[in-house]
């Protein structure tokens, strides 16, 4: 069957997944809502395109934090990758290296960062990272990473608590015994109570606050962006806290249930910001008219996270190479259909809201 656009992917791994493998990865919090709004959004804004604009070539290569790529599409970090292909990260490693486009690694991988680098030397990777209420386990990974050549430190800030996914809970989802969160080898073994995704319960930090972006600096000289932000008040306080980055981001609404759509919230985003910091998003990007709407928005790139794993369970490294190929190809449509001949002329004149 040929694979034409990111829903075969989605029906491909539905299908051939475990039941409680495709819940887990599909989940959203509570009613959902949050999660099918993120697709639902981006089919309500339309597009203003220009003719006649000589579009014989157009360039989708983009920079974020002053690194090339060939396109402005990258992996969201994603946990578990090893549920969905054998190879798990290093598939996904070694499909972003091909395509020169940035993987952000979960700190939630079922392959230890050492591998990932290994297995795809040349790769432009950022690592997300959470906040543990024992901060040495977040200091020595922070180290590790940075040594490793990791460009960036993606810092998840909407998960103080996990989100209450139905799903999960009905299927008591677990990791197999086969797999662990290979980061963390070593580094929980004397917890031997209940565990949550991998790590004992209540490892999270849910004191985390803004004065932990200091922190966070004095640790390291990686520049700092802060995934899950959703209003103009935090994109504020992110500025004047020197981070470099804001990734709009609900997660995948997974979180709080009744989020808005990040589509719908980077506009405020990035108004206030006024270019001082970049600007991404990610959550329900599935083609390239979605690529199109995000930049034209004012995203400087988007991630995609459920997508890359459609594309693993489909055929590891080449099926996530395959949803890379397609959203490129898709975008670079788009944008010449819109008129575009490279990513400095998408802005928002490209944009028209429907009228309710």
């Amino acid at each position: 069957m040929a694979m034409v656009c990111l829903t075969d992917f989605e029906e491909y791994a539905k299908e051939h997944l475990s039941k409680a493998t495709w819940d887990y990865y599909a989940a959203g919090a509570d009613e959902c809502c949050t999660r099918d709004d993120n697709l639902l959004a981006f089919k309500r804004i339309r597009l203003r395109p220009r003719i006649l604009r000589d579009v014989s070539v157009c360039d989708t290569r983009t920079t974020v934090q002053g690194t090339e790529i060939s396109f402005p599409v990258g992996i969201a970090p994603t946990a578990f990758h090893c549920l969905a292909w054998h190879e798990g990260e290093v598939a996904t490693a070694r499909a972003t290296e091909a395509v020169n486009t940035c993987y952000i690694t979960s700190t939630y991988s079922t392959c230890s960062v050492e591998e990932i680098v290994a297995a795809a030397p040349g790769g432009y990777r950022w690592f997300q990272l959470y906040v543990y209420r024992n901060r040495k386990v977040s200091e020595q990974i922070v180290h590790r990473v940075e040594a490793l050549g990791y460009q960036a430190l993606v810092l998840t800030v909407d998960v103080p608590y996990t989100g209450k996914r139905r799903n999960d809970i009905r299927n008591q989802f677990k990791l197999p015994p086969h797999l662990r969160v290979k980061n963390f080898d070593g580094v929980f073994e004397e917890n031997a109570g209940p565990e949550e995704y991998g790590v004992p319960a209540n490892t999270l930090d849910p004191s985390i606050s803004w004065k932990d972006i200091y922190w966070l600096q004095s640790l390291t000289r990686l520049p700092i962006i802060i995934k899950g932000i959703l209003t103009k008040e935090d994109a504020e306080l992110a500025v004047e806290h020197g981070v470099q980055g804001i990734i709009v981001s609900n997660h995948g609404g997974r979180q709080l249930d009744g989020d808005p759509a990040t589509i719908d919230a980077l506009s405020e985003i990035v108004d206030t910001v006024q270019g001082r910091i970049e600007v991404y998003l990610d959550g329900g990007i599935r083609t390239g008219s979605d690529v199109l709407k995000a930049l034209a928005l004012g995203a400087k790139c988007v991630f995609i996270g459920r997508p890359a794993v459609w594309g693993l369970a489909y055929k590891g490294e080449e099926g996530v190479r395959e949803v890379l190929q397609i959203l490129n190809d898709e975008f670079r449509l788009c944008m010449a259909l819109a008129g575009c001949r490279n990513v400095s002329e998408i802005n928002r004149n490209l944009i028209q809201f429907s009228k309710l």
